[in-house]
């Protein structure tokens, strides 16, 4: 599996959390949808990281959902 659907994976995982509040699973629907275009991927994954580092600013974000979002984060930039 590649980096690109171990992303997609992880967010659809924490998408399916019903812990988290409703705006956060939207941001993350959001982007996990934008990475499954068929757009150029460095438009997609520049677009799902800025998706992404708005949650990370987010004070409502728990610090373990944070941990994982960083770990997204990683993986995405380094595409």
């Amino acid at each position: 599996m590649d980096q690109l659907q171990s992303a997609i994976l992880q967010l659809q995982e924490l998408e399916s959390d019903e812990a988290l509040p409703r705006n956060i699973r939207q941001k993350l629907h959001a982007a996990a949808t934008i990475l499954l275009t068929q757009t150029e991927p460095n438009i997609k994954i520049s677009k799902a990281l800025a998706e992404l580092e708005s949650l990370t600013d987010d004070c409502t974000v728990e610090a373990q959902t944070r941990t994982q979002l960083f770990s997204i984060v990683s993986l995405l930039e380094v595409l």
